[in-house]
């Protein structure tokens, strides 16, 4: 039962336009243009770009065949990519909307990847191979790395941590790290391996560096949300929540590192101090389990996505 004393009774702009659930949200701030804008995956197959601030639409990206389950931006604001459960990653010019090509796999494709040069892309999905494009050269056959070479193990998010580092969150709760451009040919192994508690699929991952300067990976599994240094690679908090991430949901870390933001398998927002994990904020707007969370660069406003198919962005306080 709800806590009303915890319940902020925030309103939150609702952005309409999506009609299936939504998969994946992120941010994307432009430095020239001192603007952020917001990205949306979602299984009515048909992405969106909108205004970061207001949530106002700005365009549609046309052309998937069915749901999308991943959509990133690159760092410059130039080139957007989603990921499908048709079998293909398109990559689109994230200013003119233009479909400029397409890369076919031989399974679902759960997530997406650029570079922070924006010179490559990574991929993952069912087939449990993380694939490398050369973005310069989308034609040439993609560097492949199998998470196991014994057994199938499901990609289900990636994040790039630098030009040659590469984090993988997998069906089986471990989260891997990849140097997949080292020189003497692809990787056989991971430079490193992470886990979670149990086997619980890695749910949501979001890599964030702290305004005291701290790189945070924010990992969603299970019935769990864990934050990992990402320079001593060791867990410094894991909280057990009133929801699960077993079907959708996900966390996102504030910019000032002193709470987080979740939601999962209720219709239930809730904000977290992160030192102690005490419960500070109950949020309801949605009308379907949240699917997916992220706060905004600056930490002002947060957008969640739901089964309901809407957006909503809530301002922080």
């Amino acid at each position: 039962m709800a806590n009303d004393s915890k319940n902020t009774r925030k309103i939150p702009i609702v952005c309409p336009g999506h009609t299936r659930p939504l998969a994946e949200l992120q941010f994307c701030y432009i430095a020239p243009e001192q603007r952020t804008f917001l990205v949306s995956a979602c299984h009515d197959r048909l992405p969106m770009l909108r205004d970061g601030t207001s949530g106002d639409w700005i365009g549609t990206f046309v052309g998937h065949k069915g749901a999308v389950w991943s959509c990133r931006m690159d760092p410059s604001g130039s080139l957007a990519a989603t990921a499908s459960g048709d079998f293909s990653v398109h990559v689109w010019d994230a200013i003119t909307g233009k479909d400029l090509f397409q890369l076919p796999h031989k399974h679902i494709v759960k997530t997406c990847d650029f570079s922070p040069n924006s010179k490559y892309l990574a991929t993952g999905g069912h087939e449990g191979i993380l694939r490398i494009y050369d973005l310069t050269q989308p034609e040439q056959a993609p560097i492949t790395i199998p998470q196991d070479p014994s057994k199938k193990i499901t990609i289900t998010k990636c994040n790039w941590l630098s030009e040659d580092l590469l984090i993988v969150g997998c069906g089986d709760g471990k989260i891997r790290f990849w140097q997949p451009l080292a020189q003497g040919g692809p990787a056989t192994v991971p430079v490193h391996t992470m886990s979670t508690e149990g086997t619980s699929e890695i749910r949501d991952m979001e890599v964030s560096r702290t305004t005291a300067g701290q790189d945070v990976l924010t990992v969603a599994a299970g019935e769990r949300v864990y934050f990992f240094d990402l320079q001593t690679r060791t867990c410094l908090k894991s909280y057990k929540m009133p929801i699960h991430f077993r079907e959708e949901g996900g966390a996102s870390l504030h910019p000032s590192g002193n709470k987080f933001v979740a939601g999962g398998s209720d219709l239930w927002v809730r904000v977290f101090d992160y030192q102690t994990g005490e419960e500070l904020e109950l949020n309801k707007g949605h009308h379907g389990p949240i699917r997916c969370i992220r706060y905004s660069p600056t930490g002002e406003s947060y957008a969640t996505g739901s089964e309901d198919g809407t957006i909503r962005l809530w301002k922080t306080d």
